[in-house]
């Protein structure tokens, strides 16, 4: 038996809760990986898992043993990576989570370039505005639009992602344009669901003037690139990342708003589990976003100037 392969098994199934799930993440059969499992608690005597028809649990040795096994696989992992760093070019499948408009927006016009620098690779992307657990899901690496990412994660912060107040041409021709924030409240506004601030927008002017401005959305939704489609089709005013927005401000098919005022930014992250080696793939690809993105975003490039931003962010789930 390939101890390895079995503690890898084991602990895929214990995290996904499931041997179909596991499989389906192992990319294996559900038989193989119970046959992995059984073998396993053969070899030590003990069973590790309670199987039923509706669920499936540790047993009291499975739960200490899962910990152990956790750390098994660490050490080989770490090993493998210091080696294969000598050795070759990073290889094997990489599991990446990323929002969806970030993802379908951006990373997609990375992983061709990304591909072939590193064709050794194997690329499994979950594009989703939900935030996935990178243990259950089986995820890599995972890139998020966060105030701050999570205490238990190891995080690279890649880039600031602007929030932008802005609005068709033709809709500010039928309409007019704000001259201050809580003009909003008259306006047609199109909200994104996952605002931890809900429809409350908030901006702060360059003389230290903060304003929460309660918006009357006529259209909610989980999808920054849906809201963009309706502003260009003149819907209302939205308050987009300029990741979403930035092309159409450069075009001029979108219009800024409230130049003397800032909106609240977040931070574009690559997280990761506290492994206490980075493997080379995952250091591959984060340092390839990096390099992609640069050292100012280049969807920024419509701003003419970047005044500081505030310090105070609200958090989202995900863009």
């Amino acid at each position: 038996m390939d101890v390895v392969r079995a503690l890898q098994v084991f602990v895929k199934v214990a995290d996904a809760g499931s041997f179909i799930r596991a499989a389906e993440q192992l990319d294996t059969s559900n038989a193989a990986v119970t046959r992995q499992v059984a073998a396993l608690e053969r070899h030590l005597g003990a069973r590790l898992l309670h199987r039923t028809t509706r669920k499936l649990s540790l047993t009291s040795s499975g739960e200490a043993f899962l910990e152990k096994a956790r750390k098994v696989l660490a050490d080989v992992e770490d090993a493998e990576a210091i080696v294969g760093e000598r050795r070759t070019d990073p290889s094997g499948t990489l599991r990446v989570s990323a929002p969806l408009s970030f993802g379908i927006v951006h990373l997609s016009r990375m992983l061709s370039g990304f591909r072939e620098r590193y064709p050794k690779l194997r690329l499994d992307i979950d594009l989703s505005d939900r935030v996935v657990d990178l243990v259950a899901d089986g995820i890599d690496v995972a890139l998020r639009i966060v105030r701050e990412p999570s205490a238990n994660l190891v995080a690279r912060r890649i880039a600031p992602v602007n929030f932008v107040a802005c609005a068709s041409p033709a809709y500010l021709k039928r309409r007019g344009s704000p001259n201050h924030p809580s003009e909003l409240a008259q306006h047609d506004t199109l909200s994104y669901s996952y605002l931890s601030a809900g429809d409350t927008w908030q901006f702060l002017s360059a003389s230290g003037e903060s304003v929460a401005v309660q918006i009357n959305a006529s259209v909610h939704a989980t999808n920054g690139e849906l809201l963009r489609e309706l502003a260009l089709a003149a819907g209302g005013i939205i308050l987009q990342p300029s990741f979403i927005v930035g092309g159409d401000l450069s075009r001029e098919t979108l219009v800024p708003l409230l130049a003397d005022w800032e909106t609240p930014s977040l931070n574009l992250y690559a997280v990761y589990l506290s492994h206490r080696h980075l493997s080379p793939k995952v250091r591959a690809f984060i340092d390839y976003v990096v390099e992609s993105v640069g050292e100012e975003p280049y969807w920024d490039k419509w701003r003419p100037t970047q005044a500081p931003l505030p310090t105070g962010r609200p958090r989202t789930r995900g863009r």
